[in-house]
């Protein structure tokens, strides 16, 4: 398509001679434009990638792909439920749990949180606190007084394991001047880290036997959670579930019916800042039409001259579309390397900038995860590099177009 001719006149006109050099700086800019745009565009999807993936698997690894609850009451003949809800396929673990409201005390602190009670195998398979233990271990897990509790729970209290905490439960035994609460003081266990700061925060977890008879609730449980094989394709468990449960009452929600505004949200955040930063490589593409414009109206005599010699219309214009092509093309190139590369280390990055700076760039209690995310989507990469050469080369056309339309004999009358 480009011949050896035309790719030399090309490369000539790309190497600056001496008062030619602000319109190399014009295309040089084009290009640093053209590479920060794609660098930005593939980073920002990463991290949002990144973001909704590592919220989606601590959500869903922390509560479950879907949850079977009573409306308005408790499950009471939940090991029927369980046993079936295990043979529904599809379906990878089912745990019952029992919750419950309460204030948490230790020493002067206090708050508000939520009481978990579960089976030490249940815990042992709810990987997403199993797999993140900071201190204590699972075995000690058992009995009437053990707890186990969040590291940001334990960091604001001064909490360690073998530590005591007082939890206080609205559900309490009427008498004669009212309902009293319940008040027992547990053992700390072990101390998990789910990564989640709200969960680390304000809930405690208990075994499900010892959570009964605190919260007052015999032969009972609050909801009973269920994680499958693929939660992307949840909807035909969900309603094979529902078919299976023997008291009508009970309801079946799954991760896209309770999470399904939040996580929506983050999916209408992704599209718009990738939408947004498409307009940085819009901005470069007109810079490399303004470069190329200055080129040609520079080299108008050079244009008639090749004109005169033979040279066509289309090889002029494919002369001018070569120039605009390297500026795209090796924008995009840097562009799409850095991008990559940064997305590798942006763990790293962040955590040197914060050494640097003294400050926390990355609060937990804002940002709701403790680290930031990056997850590369290799086809993502791919669009974005096939949109900025797009633009790119679209941007080439009209200078190349107004090159190759040149009059050699009304350029030449003016040399």
């Amino acid at each position: 398509m480009f011949g050896r001719f035309e790719r030399m006149v090309a490369g000539r006109y790309l190497r600056a001679r001496r008062g030619e050099r602000f319109v190399s700086i014009i295309a040089i800019f084009s290009l640093i434009g053209i590479a920060l745009g794609v660098a930005t565009l593939i980073i920002v999807m990463a991290v949002m990638n990144g973001f909704k993936a590592d919220l989606m698997s601590r959500i869903l690894g922390l509560n479950g792909d879907l949850t079977i609850f009573g409306a308005g009451q408790t499950i009471s003949s939940y090991q029927d439920n369980v046993a079936a809800i295990r043979q529904v396929p599809g379906v990878t673990r089912v745990t019952p749990m029992a919750e419950g409201t309460v204030l948490i005390s230790a020493g002067s602190f206090s708050t508000g949180g939520v009481v978990r009670g579960i089976t030490p195998d249940g815990l042992k398979d709810l990987h997403a606190l199993s797999d993140n233990i900071d201190a204590g271990s699972l075995a000690a897990f058992q009995g009437d007084d053990a707890v186990a509790i969040g590291s940001t729970m334990a960091m604001h209290a001064g909490l360690s394991v073998g530590d005591k905490i007082t939890l206080l439960s609205p559900n309490g035994k009427a008498t004669p001047f009212g309902t009293m609460p319940r008040i027992k003081a547990y053992r700390v266990a072990l101390i998990f880290n789910a990564g989640v700061n709200d969960y680390d925060s304000s809930v405690v977890l208990m075994p499900l036997a010892a959570a009964q008879r605190f919260l007052m609730l015999p032969d009972a449980v609050s909801l009973i959670q269920v994680s499958t094989t693929d939660a992307l394709t949840v909807r035909p468990v969900t309603r094979a579930i529902a078919e299976r449960l023997d008291d009508p009452r009970l309801r079946v929600m799954d991760w896209t019916q309770s999470n399904n505004a939040f996580l929506g949200a983050v999916t209408v955040e992704q599209n718009v800042m990738f939408l947004i930063l498409t307009l940085i490589i819009l901005v470069a593409a007109f810079n490399v039409i303004s470069s190329l414009i200055m080129m040609v109206k520079d080299k108008t005599g050079d244009i008639a001259v090749l004109r005169t010699i033979g040279a066509s219309r289309g090889a002029v214009m494919r002369i001018f579309l070569m120039c605009g092509a390297f500026v795209g093309v090796t924008g995009t190139v840097l562009g799409t390397g850095l991008g990559i590369v940064f997305c590798l280390n942006i763990e790293r990055i962040r955590q040197a900038l914060q050494h640097l700076t003294g400050t926390n760039l990355f609060d937990p209690t804002v940002y709701y995860l403790e680290r930031l995310p990056a997850k590369l989507v290799w086809s993502q990469v791919i669009e974005v590099m096939s949109m900025a050469l797009l633009l790119s080369l679209l941007a080439t056309l009209y200078p190349s177009w107004r090159a190759a339309r040149t009059d050699p004999i009304e350029a030449l009358r003016h040399e």
